[in-house]
């Protein structure tokens, strides 16, 4: 399992991310159960924020709700760097992300507080 090589691109998962349909989601999930794919993910996830950024109208609970479901849906093995990757610009964009991956509490599940 782990020679195997991850089946789409970046364009792939920011269009997943945005579509956000029942198929697309089972998608992701899939992507995020291959450790060989994480790279993959977050550079997509980089460019759907990237591209949310830019747009003419900010979307904020499109995009909390993805930061939740992904939140809910990543591993532990992704959790700190889903929360890098939304907090690497002060964007809205960004900002709602975050606020939805912090929601999630998957950060939490995955490293409880001592």
């Amino acid at each position: 399992m782990a020679n195997i090589s991850p089946i789409g691109s970046r364009e792939t998962v920011a269009e997943s991310l945005s579509n956000f349909s029942a198929e697309n989601q089972s998608w992701l999930t899939l992507l995020m159960d291959n450790p060989t794919s994480d790279e993959l993910l977050l550079d997509g996830l980089h460019l759907y924020l990237d591209q949310a950024s830019e747009a003419k109208f900010l979307n904020s609970l499109k995009l909390q709700k993805c930061g939740e479901w992904i939140g809910n849906a990543a591993p532990a093995r992704l959790q700190i760097r889903l929360m890098e990757a939304a907090k690497s610009s002060q964007h809205p964009a960004y900002s709602a992300f975050r606020d939805g991956l912090t929601r999630s509490g998957g950060l939490e599940r995955a490293y409880p507080k001592a």
